[in-house]
This record gives C-alpha cells, sequence and structure tokens, in this order.
C-alpha cells in the first residue's frame, strides 16, 4: 500500500485480478497526464509564444527571429517524442488522439502563414501545403470507418523536410544559405504533393475493400437464410398430415384422403388450404 491513487499514478483504478494481472480495461486505460499528452500540451502551448517571438519588433529582428526558431525547434522535437513514447508505453489517450494531429498542423501552420505575410514564403508555398494537410486530415475522417490509414516512410519523410525548410526560414539567412533554404522548401513541397496523392490512392483502394468485403458478407447471409429456409422439415410439413381430425372434420365421405378438399397443408407455422388439385400433384412439388 503506498496510499497514493491509482489516478495520480497513471493507472486506471481497477483491483487487480488472480495472479497479479490487472485486466484488460485496466491496461488499455492510461491516465490524461502521462508524459506523452504533456509534450503535446507543450507544444500547443509554444504556438502562441512562437508566433510572438516571430513577428515581436516587426518580424524583422534576428534575435527574436532566433528565439521564435528555439520554440519552433522544440515543438517539432515533441513532436518525435510523444507519439513513440504513447506507443511504446501504453499511454494511448482519446485527448492524445485528438490534440496530437492539431498541435503538428498547429505549430506548422503558424510558421507558414507568419513567414507568408513577412514576405519570406511565397503564399502558394502555403497554400499547397495547408490544402494538402487539411485535405488529408479530412479524407481519414471519411474512411475511418472502413480502415485506419497509417502513417508512411515517404509521410515521416515529408513532416521532417518540412520542419527542416520552415526552421531555417524562420531563421535570417542570407548568401548560399538562403538559396540553400529555397530548394530544401521545394523538396518538401514535392513530398507533401506527393505523398498526398499517395494517401488518397490508399483511401480509395481500402475503401473500396471494405465495401466488397461488405457486400460479400451480406451475400454469404442471405445465401445462408436462404439455404435454411429451403432445407427439407424446416418451414413445410408432411403434406399428409391434413389426414387427421381437420380433414375428417369436412363431412364429405371418403375424405380421408390427402385430396380432400377440406385438407391444410402447414407453411412456416401457419396453415393454408390446399384445393382438390394439391393431391394430384406429384410429392415432390409439395416439399419445396
Amino acid at each position: 500500500m503506498t496510499g497514493v491513487p491509482a489516478s495520480a499514478a497513471g493507472g486506471s483504478g481497477a483491483k487487480p485480478v488472480r495472479g497479479g494481472k490487472l485486466g484488460t480495461a485496466a491496461v488499455n486505460q492510461a491516465s490524461l497526464w502521462n508524459i506523452a499528452n504533456i509534450l503535446t500540451m507543450v507544444r500547443l502551448l509554444l504556438v502562441p509564444g512562437f508566433v510572438m517571438l516571430l513577428l515581436h519588433n516587426g518580424g524583422y529582428d534576428p534575435v527574436w527571429r532566433s528565439f521564435a526558431w528555439a520554440a519552433f525547434a522544440v515543438a517539432m522535437i515533441t513532436d518525435l517524442f510523444d507519439g513513440h513514447l504513447a506507443r511504446a508505453y501504453n499511454l494511448v489517450t482519446d485527448f492524445g488522439k485528438i490534440a496530437d494531429p492539431i498541435a503538428d498542423k498547429a505549430i506548422m501552420g503558424a510558421a507558414l502563414v507568419c513567414l507568408s505575410v513577412l514576405g519570406d514564403l511565397p503564399w502558394w508555398i502555403t497554400g499547397v501545403i495547408l490544402a494538402r494537410e487539411l485535405g488529408i486530415t479530412l479524407m481519414r475522417f471519411w474512411v475511418i470507418r472502413h480502415a485506419v490509414i497509417p502513417a508512411s516512410r515517404g509521410g515521416k519523410l515529408k513532416t521532417l523536410a518540412q520542419g527542416t525548410a520552415a526552421g531555417m526560414y524562420v531563421l535570417v539567412l542570407t548568401g548560399p544559405l538562403a538559396t540553400l533554404r529555397f530548394w530544401v522548401m521545394m523538396v518538401a513541397v514535392v513530398l507533401t504533393v506527393v505523398t498526398g496523392l499517395d494517401y488518397v490512392r490508399q483511401a480509395v483502394v481500402l475503401r473500396r475493400r471494405s465495401l466488397a468485403a461488405e457486400r460479400a458478407a451480406v451475400g454469404r447471409t442471405t445465401e445462408a437464410l436462404n439455404e435454411a429456409a429451403g432445407s427439407p422439415g424446416a418451414g413445410v410439413a408432411d403434406a399428409g398430415a391434413g389426414a387427421g381430425p381437420a380433414a375428417g372434420a369436412s363431412g364429405a365421405p371418403g375424405a380421408s384422403g390427402a385430396g380432400a378438399s377440406g385438407s391444410a397443408v402447414r407453411v412456416s407455422g401457419g396453415s393454408t388450404p390446399v384445393g382438390p388439385t394439391v393431391g394430384a400433384r406429384d410429392g415432390a412439388d409439395a416439399e419445396r
């Protein structure tokens, strides 16, 4: 007994079961205040601080731009670690699933927009990158019912290229370094477009496969129901069962045969009167 509440220690508060192991629900639940979520919240808080540092004193002071670069670098580093820590130590929470992509888009979007406002980065580059990020995010929600699109190696390389290029633009660079950052940004733009198209392709393929699997499952279920309904004895009783009291109640001479007008055939639990023509049918037809 440590006297520390389970929630404060990062657990779910569930009691251990026999054998000293926690139940599945207890293992899968993580406290909101874990290291992965704290890093995500730090990155969210860095966004307004980064914007103020970048735009301070007109946005052209090399010293304040260096401070802004430091804040941006910290945000990018936390982005590398929080997701890895959450998966490695089972710290995945609903808050982290929502806040982590928001923090990623917020810090990168803030950097691109501010740089374009200052005139350091063309608006078309900002537009292409932001349109891709927003479009892919919406597309993930579109296909989430069918499948989850995993992060590809190209997507991770795209993120690294964007962060490196944006960081170089935040700093006040001249000469060859200024030329180098332009080409690094071009690489980031190309990766942004290529990986975006690849995500679209994956989404379409996954959705088609999921819909085809659903249709196949419905077809198998319908076929099984049809086979069950058409099997002998499943819903049709023996046609000669009408030779009982119901047949004799007609009062007609010789009404004991299956072809009597008062006979009945049970179908799916009910009784349907059958005319004299039924007795002339083949027995196999009566069993259908």
